[in-house]
Parts: C-alpha cells; sequence; structure tokens
C-alpha cells in the first residue's frame, strides 16, 4: 500500500468505494503438484487496488498478426496484486527493493488463521493471543519466519468494494512481540494491507519496516498452506530503488 500526497490513504478509500464496481478475477490455481503452492494472484485490470483510481492498466503494443510478436506495456504501482513492502515503504533510509538478500527471501512460513473470527469481525487483527494459541497447538513460531495471516478475505476479491470496505490485519502489540520473542523476518496478509481497515496511522508498517522487515500483501490460496512446516521464496522483482513490489511468492512443504 501507499500513500497519497495530500489526502490520507483511508480517507480517498472510502470516498470512493461506493463508485467501486464489482470486477471478475481469476484466482490462481490450487496446486501443481503435491507439497506446491502458488500464493501468488494474476495481476490485471480487474484486481483491487487500496484506493480506487490505483488500478493496473495494460494496453497491446504489438500483436503476432501485424509485427510478428506479442507485447503490451503496462502502468502499475509498486504496491498492487501480490506484493511486497520494503523497509524502505514506512521508513525513511529503509532498504529497498535490491538490497533485500536472497536469504530474507526464501524462508519458512507459519499461518495463523483467524477466518472464523473476521467472517464475524471484518476489521479484526492478529493478537498475541493468537499467537500464543497457535503456538501451544503447532509449536514454536521458528526465528527468522514468514508469519502470514489467513482471514478467509480471498472469498471478496472478486468485489473490489467488498474486498477494501473492511479487512484484517496484525495488531501492533503482535507484531511487536514477533519482532522481539520470535524475531521474525517477514509479516504476510490475505488482504490490502498487513494493517487492518481502520487504521490511520499505519503502525504495524511503521514498526515493521522500521525493524528492516517487510511486508507481503495480497496472498492467494492460503487456505491450503499447512499451519507448519512450509517455506515459502518471496521472488520479488527488483525495481531500482523500489519501495517495494510485486512478487511471485511459492510455497513448498
Amino acid at each position: 500500500m501507499c500513500i497519497e500526497h495530500g489526502v490520507t490513504r483511508r480517507a480517498a478509500l472510502f470516498g470512493g468505494a461506493g463508485v467501486a464496481a464489482s470486477l471478475a478475477l481469476s484466482a490462481p490455481a490450487v496446486a501443481s503438484a503435491a507439497g506446491q503452492l502458488d500464493l501468488t494472484y494474476t495481476l490485471g485490470p480487474a484486481f483491487p487496488p487500496f484506493s480506487p483510481g490505483e488500478e493496473a492498466v495494460r494496453r497491446t503494443v504489438t500483436t503476432i498478426a501485424e509485427d510478428g510478436y506479442f507485447m503490451q506495456e503496462w502502468r502499475v504501482l509498486e504496491h498492487i496484486g501480490t506484493h511486497v513492502d520494503a523497509p524502505a515503504h514506512f521508513t525513511a533510509g529503509g532498504r529497498t527493493s535490491t538490497e533485500l538478500r536472497l536469504s530474507e527471501l526464501l524462508l519458512p512460513a507459519v499461518v495463523v488463521d483467524i477466518a472464523g473470527r473476521a467472517a464475524h469481525e471484518p476489521d479484526a487483527v492478529v493478537t498475541v493471543e493468537d499467537l500464543l494459541a497457535y503456538e501451544r497447538r503447532y509449536g514454536r513460531i521458528p526465528d527468522g519466519a514468514a508469519v502470514l495471516m489467513y482471514s478467509g478475505w480471498g472469498a471478496k476479491i472478486g468485489d473490489a468494494a467488498a474486498y477494501r470496505a473492511h479487512f484484517p490485519g496484525f495488531g501492533p502489540d503482535a507484531c511487536e512481540w514477533l519482532l522481539r520473542r520470535r524475531r521474525i523476518r517477514a509479516l504476510g496478509v490475505d488482504t490490502l494491507s498487513i494493517d487492518p481497515a481502520p487504521s490511520e496511522t499505519f503502525d504495524v508498517h511503521v514498526a515493521l519496516t522500521g525493524a528492516d522487515r517487510y511486508g507481503v500483501e495480497n496472498l492467494a490460496n492460503l487456505a491450503h498452506l499447512p499451519r507448519k512446516g512450509a517455506r515459502i521464496f518471496v521472488g520479488l522483482i527488483p525495481y531500482e530503488g523500489g519501495s517495494g513490489g510485486q512478487a511471485r511468492v511459492i510455497a513448498n512443504w
């Protein structure tokens, strides 16, 4: 996600929510083989951006029929679709997309499931108690892991207004606990933002990037990812000086 000049993202979001149309959006295949999973959405003009008007735009530049080869031109923000928030996104002087090391992009992943609560609390947050409950059931969250929130929000991906109006995220206390106690490498969510929809101050973004960690937003297929034992590869596009960027995120176990 990003911040617009002269107006808060939240104000822009709610100002345009009423005109957002429901759009068809293709979901990724659940799995290519046993123990492999694509966590990436197909990016196209229908994908819901954080604020109306930030949709991806594409046009055909050449065709095989007329030019002998096919090519498209895209206009995209760094923070749309399945994408990474690099430390530079919210922290002045933070590392950019090209400065994240390969070892930081291949890491163990755990999935904290709050879908049941989110079904009744659309702006729910992952709490410290959720993390402790996870550890009681599955064991300690590994140091250096990506902690992924599964809220079930992918079911709304075809309706931009519904996907954007409310959505869960991590609570600041849970983020700080994970940074201090488990030395995590990344947070990931199946929503538009690692902060929940009502946030005006983006405390989780500030804390996470301030600790030189990164976020991954709009993850797909988390319902099918094992709650522990998987590893993910975050195939971040290395935009020069990037505050983040689109990524192909793949899991195996």
